[in-house]
């Protein structure tokens, strides 16, 4: 395999790591200078120059991309991409995760447990977002920070409005969040590779600070995730796009919660504090993907008439449940179940007489009449009370419909 590392530090404890790794499996590696390249366009083919030169040919690439060239460097992986070159972590995962907001909004979609979160910008609709995650203490977070830099812990709703209202005024948006109080000072880190927790760190942070990441002088040690845990870490990877990942999630009374999605996530904490090679994991599953890539069957799978290939989540609520539904019973409905994913495990063609079960996802061929049924109606937001007019109060020109 050749292999392209993306990373404008290759001194770096991560990117010499992965370097080695690859040298080490037999794999050609080069360290490329993210800023060096130049997109070429003018072909007809997509193409890539670097430092003035065109590009050779790569199987693959790691994006070890910093977030202050995030504008650039998913320019580059996107053309990486457009030359059908393999990368674990697309572009538009990478995007997905630099995005704080962004980020938050599609784990919470999925149902992912996170932090009661608000996002508001004009300074009258601050307070009730305060009091919307349940008021002080909060969490203040700049959308563009990283390394536990721009995260702010306000004692109380005086001190939050004063931050927020000055961060705001030097062009900044920022997150408001409820605080853990259960979880001060330490988090999770699992690093999740493919469909798979590969290892896990718990981070504490030093004296009086809050922050536990290691670049703030957080300490770290071993720890084995519970089952929940795993699920969660490998799921919310998922949901980003992402197949090499750190997610950081915070140890709440009600569960693990998710702080983070990260799309490049150092090497030097996890492997420091549980002695695995972490590098050499990701250099075996990039490899192995190169050998043999996954095909998304949905688009390469040519099908005529009344067949299809569709992928199915078991939701709260459906008939397979209530009726205690087997995979048999959906071979006899015409439905072939190729591939099902239970938590964190992928058992490729499970047996009939396995019983359907909640958060089960289904990789199916059959009908598609009798595959649609199965789909649950679309989730539809609750209607939240409208606001009424006090009694022989009259309306004027100022009072607006809640929309």
């Amino acid at each position: 395999m050749k292999l392209a590392i993306l990373s404008r530090a290759p001194r770096a404890y991560s990117t010499r790591r992965l370097k080695t790794a690859a040298l080490e499996r037999g794999h050609e590696a080069r360290v490329l200078d993210t800023l060096r390249f130049a997109i070429d366009l003018a072909g007809d083919d997509p193409d890539l120059q670097y430092r003035g030169k065109q590009l050779s040919d790569y199987d693959a690439i790691l994006p070890r991309i910093g977030a202050s060239i995030t504008f650039f460097g998913l320019a580059v992986v996107r053309q990486f991409e457009q030359m059908d070159t393999y990368t674990p972590n697309t572009s538009i995962g990478i995007a997905n995760s630099r995005d704080k907001l962004r980020s938050i909004q599609i784990l919470s979609r999925h149902g992912i447990r996170i932090p009661a979160t608000t996002f508001a910008r004009d300074r009258a609709d601050v307070l009730p977002a305060i009091e919307r995650v349940g008021g002080a203490p909060v969490v203040i977070k700049l959308l563009e920070g990283t390394q536990g830099i721009g995260v702010i812990l306000a004692p109380d709703t005086k001190v939050a409005e004063a931050v927020i209202e000055t961060l705001q005024s030097t062009r900044q948006n920022v997150l408001i969040q409820r605080f853990i109080s259960e979880s001060r000072g330490r988090d999770l880190r699992a690093f999740v590779i493919g469909d798979r927790v590969v290892a896990a760190m718990r981070r504490t942070a030093q004296g009086d600070e809050f922050r536990s990441n290691v670049h703030r002088g957080g300490t770290t040690e071993l720890v084995e995730l519970d089952e929940e845990a795993e699920k969660v870490a490998v799921q919310a990877a998922q949901i980003m796009g992402l197949r090499v990942a750190g997610v950081d999630m915070l140890e709440s009374d009600s569960g693990p919660m998710v702080m983070e999605v990260n799309s490049s996530p150092g090497l030097e904490g996890i492997e420091g504090a549980t002695g695995l090679d972490i590098a050499g994991a990701i250099i075996d599953y990039v490899a192995n993907q190169v050998a043999f890539p996954e095909v998304d069957v949905r688009q390469r799978l040519s099908v005529s008439g009344q067949y299809g290939v569709a992928e199915l989540a078991v939701s709260e609520g459906a008939d397979v449940l209530a009726q205690e539904t087997t995979l048999g019973d959906l071979r006899a409905a015409d439905i072939s179940v190729l591939t099902l994913h239970r938590g964190t495990s992928v058992i490729p063609n499970p047996k009939d007489s396995r019983v359907i079960e909640m958060d089960d996802r289904l990789l199916c061929f059959g009908r598609l009449e009798a595959m649609r049924n199965l789909v649950p109606e679309r989730r539809r937001r609750r209607a939240r009370p409208t606001v009424q007019p006090l009694p022989d109060a009259p309306l004027t020109v100022d009072d607006q419909e809640v929309v």
